[in-house]
């Protein structure tokens, strides 16, 4: 069973793990998103999507601008993925009442990004790809997630082994660089170099994160795990995602990254009356 964790500051916000699950609002700005939803450089469409998902219940806003479906190449240079997130960030920042977390891996971008108002690093290859993240977390004080990303070397067998080591090799860099304890978030990376059975695995025994003492992230909005159950296209996956949603919540999620905030919220909600107890009537 996870441990009482020690709440985590994040710009105005404080995140106390336990008492709810916590909804993380997905701000797509590459112009080719796995899920469609892209919005390019559009600053405008950002924000009022942003807005229309704080409305809708969204603690914190996830703003990325490189795309990670498989088989799409990176940026070569840092300054494209600049050019479409910092306007944003910077409008955004200005703008909405909830925090900003920035998706990026490189830790220019994370620099950048956190100096334009962004006050969560969310790093989809847990410092693998380039460790200066922790530094920029550590001087700055904002929390970062970390995720497990096996597309560098896909295991066959023991993924939740694997995903767990390659989780406490980032929560040992971030400390080593001054992260402090409780500013740490660990993601399992649905979807990252993993198959389909490793990825439903994942999820039925997420609960098994908890000996890492750090709160959990689950992201499995529209990913291809659910298309690939349902014979569905991104479009069409939010009913088999909600699904998801409620037993990654069972299994100690504490916050969940999402297109359709709504919904997801509507679902927490009821989960958490469930699993926390800690609902009372209107």
């Amino acid at each position: 069973m996870k441990k009482t964790l020690p709440a985590t500051r994040c710009g105005n916000t404080e995140f106390h793990w336990g008492d709810r699950t916590y909804v993380m609002g997905v701000c797509n700005l590459s112009p080719d998103s796995f899920s469609g939803d892209g919005l390019g450089g559009d600053v405008e469409a950002t924000l009022a999507q942003a807005q229309r998902m704080i409305e809708e219940g969204a603690d914190i806003i996830d703003v990325g601008g490189e795309s990670t479906r498989p088989g799409t190449e990176p940026f070569e240079d840092i300054e494209e993925e600049l050019r479409l997130v910092i306007p944003a960030m910077e409008r955004l920042a200005a703008e909405i009442s909830v925090p900003i977390s920035i998706d990026t891996y490189k830790s220019g971008v994370a620099d950048r990004a956190v100096k334009a108002g962004a006050a969560m690093i969310n790093d989809i290859w847990g410092l693998k790809w380039d460790a200066g993240i922790a530094k920029i977390a550590a001087e700055t004080g904002v929390p970062l997630i970390l995720m497990a990303n096996q597309r560098d070397a896909p295991p066959k067998v023991g993924i939740m082994a694997r995903v767990l080591a390659d989780l406490e090799a980032g929560i040992k860099i971030a400390a080593a660089a001054g992260v402090p304890a409780e500013n740490i978030i660990v993601d399992p990376g649905i979807g990252f170099g993993k198959t389909l059975e490793q990825n439903l695995e994942l999820v039925n025994r997420l609960d098994e994160l908890g000996r890492l003492g750090k709160p959990v992230l689950l992201g499995t909005s529209r990913k291809s795990m659910i298309g690939l159950v349902l014979d569905l296209p991104p479009e069409q996956r939010l009913e088999g995602n909600l699904a998801v949603t409620a037993i990654g919540i069972a299994n100690g999620a504490d916050m969940v990254r999402v297109h359709d905030v709504l919904p997801t919220v509507r679902v927490c909600r009821m989960s958490d009356a469930i699993t926390r107890r800690g609902i009372v009537d209107d």
